[in-house]
């Protein structure tokens, strides 16, 4: 996932005094724009079998060989125990900010219960280091790996159980952790994460049915888990924000986001049909997570497409997800073009609801020339992403948290 790999947002451009970039210098940028750099705790730790930690689902989907090379996250850059050097060369390159995200389950090994000591001394020391070298500190709570334990035991996200235990997970790195950091970001991707992992299979845990799935899944149904998957994130997301805003966020001063993976998409033809599935994208990509926490719904297209796959909230669930959100954290790397598909009956997953054709690349109408994709250098589309999100979500702060080519 592209999500998981470490992206430099114009990380030259960071260095005060450097030579310009592109004509840019530092001082081009006002004080508040914050540069920085993200990595995910699975693709950066490594140490997956020390200190206390238990297998998250990622350890048991890479040791299943389901990933194309065969990798692990079982040593990765090995930040546990190079955190040190890495926070150098942060302040050594003036990155002005890092997201990092925390290991359910190094920190709670159980996934619920007792705290791992080895676990909070790593982050605890991880922020410290930051804290000293002067860099802003933000935190992804999760980022695609909760412990095996909880698959196990009740099918993770796919049961509304786990709203309870990812609320005390947040509840721990609220207490232990925000007397020194300030943003939080509850979960990474939910509009496409559930797709990856209960709809195509790509992703731990890897579940999907037939005729979906990407990989040979042994389990899952691509037709309605994806939505019971992201409909529990969006409550466990709820849960936390309320949580921190009840508890916490008076002392502490932070405030609590979700992030969206994005991308900007551009009607194929200028025809009726097109121009609305462009519309219906942009429900579908952003409105699945977004308008619950904003309008305490889904998007109606949504509701018509998906009809009764689609998990309802009751007016009080309603209530409170509406309003659950101080901030929009978008992961941005391209652009695409999008055609009308029709919606046909019968057995469908997230991409067939939708009733769009995706597409990298178009050939001009007017000249019948092939264009070339506009993947990834549409600097533009990032332009239309920020002002669609302000415009449609009510002014939120939008924070750019990982952009650049997609690897």
């Amino acid at each position: 996932m592209a999500s998981f790999c470490l992206f430099l947002l114009l990380l030259l451009l960071a260095a005060h005094g450097a030579a310009p970039v592109l004509g840019f210098t530092r001082s081009d940028f006002p004080p508040e724009f914050v540069f920085g750099a993200a990595t995910s705790a699975y693709q950066y730790e490594g140490a997956v079998a020390e200190d206390g930690r238990s297998p998250s689902v990622w350890d048991t989907f890479t040791h299943a060989g389901k990933i194309a090379d065969k990798s692990t996250g079982d040593i990765a850059s090995d930040g546990y125990h190079k955190y040190k050097d890495d926070v150098k060369l942060m302040a050594d390159t003036n990155l002005e900010a890092y997201r990092f995200s925390i290991s359910w389950s190094r920190l709670i090994p159980n996934g619920r219960g007792a705290v791992n000591p080895k676990g909070l001394e790593y982050y605890n020391n991880l922020i410290d280091e930051l804290v000293k070298h002067g860099i802003q500190i933000h935190v992804m709570l999760y980022h695609l790996d909760f412990p095996q334990v909880l698959d196990d035991e009740y099918g993770g996200w796919l049961s509304p159980r786990i709203v309870e235990d990812f609320t005390e997970f947040a509840d721990v790195c609220f207490r232990e952790f925000g007397d020194r950091v300030s943003y939080w970001t509850t979960i990474d991707e939910p509009n496409v994460g559930p797709i990856g992992s209960y709809d195509s299979g790509i992703f731990a845990p890897g579940r999907c049915s037939e005729p979906f799935g990407v990989t040979k899944c042994t389990a899952g149904n691509s037709t309605v888990e994806p939505y019971i998957a992201a409909h529990n994130m969006i409550l466990a997301h709820a849960s936390a924000t309320r949580l921190y805003r009840e508890r916490y966020q008076a002392v502490q001063k932070g405030v609590v986001g979700i992030n969206v993976y994005s991308f900007w998409t551009y009607s194929l033809t200028n025809s009726t049909a097109d121009i609305a599935a462009t519309k219906r994208y942009q429900d579908f990509m952003f409105g699945w997570t977004l308008e619950p926490l904003v309008f305490g719904d889904y998007p109606e297209v949504m509701k018509k497409n998906v009809g009764s796959r689609l998990p309802s909230f009751t007016k009080s669930q309603s209530e409170f997800v509406k309003g659950a959100i101080d901030f929009i954290g978008i992961n941005h790397y391209y652009s695409v073009y999008v055609n009308d598909r029709p919606l046909k009956e019968g057995i469908r997953d997230y991409a067939a609801d939708m009733s769009v054709y995706q597409r990298g690349a178009r050939t001009d109408p007017a000249t019948s020339e092939y264009l070339p994709s506009v993947y990834p250098d549409d600097p533009e589309g990032l332009q239309f992403v920020l002002q669609y999100l302000t415009e449609s979500y009510g002014g939120l702060p939008i924070y750019v948290q990982e952009n650049g080519k997609s690897i």
